[in-house]
């Protein structure tokens, strides 16, 4: 018989609030730095080649974000230097080592590198997401429970469980506040017609000929999609709506999950046919405000618990 580690619980409210919960488990909020500082190391990793060519540019910048206080690019050494302390705050953040001051530092890190990288003309929306999430868990106290300080005895026993819990609802409100805006932003700019129109054919059309045209394979399913014209207002509609929908997850259970299904499979339809992933939505890590994510660890297989945590009856 294995025993499960002791996780301190938080009575939820019934009805809207039984996710967007005001209390919550320190390792609820540790898990969540977790998942969000390895999602952002790993992701900082593979950019890194794409974040390291932008010292090679002199022209086209535009700033953004951050970067629109720059009148131009900034040094090389400047730039390598903070890809480098980003990446080790990092490492800290997600371990929660001087969590204090290194967690803030790798949010704001996040936030330069992206709104510096997107200076140059593409802008990818997800990286706002995950960024929001940093600076929202990075300035929480997330270090209190499975952490280096912890460990170290670098934490405040005190806390209110509403400590941990606020920034857990505030993440998961921004996730929701995120996807009504991209729903309100097709209706704004396309009005009713990019439900009934051809907008999002012709979206999956412009990106299967730029895949051409630049020497790339475009989806086979967007050559055949294009034909069927009579499919994409059911599509649009269903995106437009799912989208609207976002604030029922707030409501939890099987209504939250369905949405959350909902929403991936939106995302995994838009890698099918346009080859463009959005990784955080897409590894359901932008959704872990929304559950109780500490149980990932709690309730982990037999096999993944030390031998001495294990029991025979």
């Amino acid at each position: 018989m294995t025993a499960a580690p002791t996780v301190h619980e938080s009575a939820a409210p019934p009805g809207l609030w039984r996710v967007v919960d005001v209390q919550a488990p320190p390792e609820r909020l540790a898990m969540l730095r977790i998942l969000t500082g390895a999602f952002a190391v790993v992701y900082l990793t593979i950019r890194l080649p794409a974040f390291a060519r932008l010292a090679d540019r002199e022209f086209g910048f535009d700033g953004v974000g951050v970067a629109s206080a720059l009148t131009g690019p900034v040094p090389d050494g400047m730039l390598v230097a903070l890809i480098g302390v980003t990446f080790v705050a990092g490492l800290a953040y997600t371990a929660g080592w001087q969590y204090r001051w290194l967690a803030p530092a790798f949010a704001l890190g996040c936030l330069a590198l992206g709104s510096y990288r997107g200076s140059w003309g593409q802008l990818l929306h997800f990286e706002n997401l995950f960024v929001l999430h940093l600076l929202v868990v990075g300035l929480a106290p997330a270090a209190d429970a499975w952490s280096l300080d912890a460990r170290a005895g670098r934490r405040r026993a005190d806390r209110e469980p509403t400590s941990y819990g606020w920034p857990i609802a505030l993440a998961a409100l921004i996730v929701v506040i995120t996807y009504v805006i991209t729903g309100l932003a097709k209706l704004r700019y396309g009005g009713f017609t990019w439900i009934v129109g051809d907008t999002l054919r012709n979206h999956v059309a412009y990106a299967a000929a730029r895949l051409d045209l630049l020497g790339g394979d475009p989806s086979p399913l967007a050559r055949l999609g294009v034909r069927a014209a009579w499919a994409w207002p059911f599509a649009a509609a269903a995106a437009v709506v799912v989208e609207l929908a976002a604030p029922v997850a707030l409501i939890g259970g099987r209504v939250r999950t369905a949405w959350v299904c909902a929403i991936w499979m939106l995302h995994a339809g838009i890698l099918a046919f346009m080859f463009i992933g959005f990784p955080y939505p897409l590894t359901l890590v932008a959704f872990a405000p929304f559950y109780r994510v500490e149980r990932l660890w709690v309730e982990r297989p037999g096999w993944l618990r030390p031998a001495r945590a294990q029991s025979v009856e």
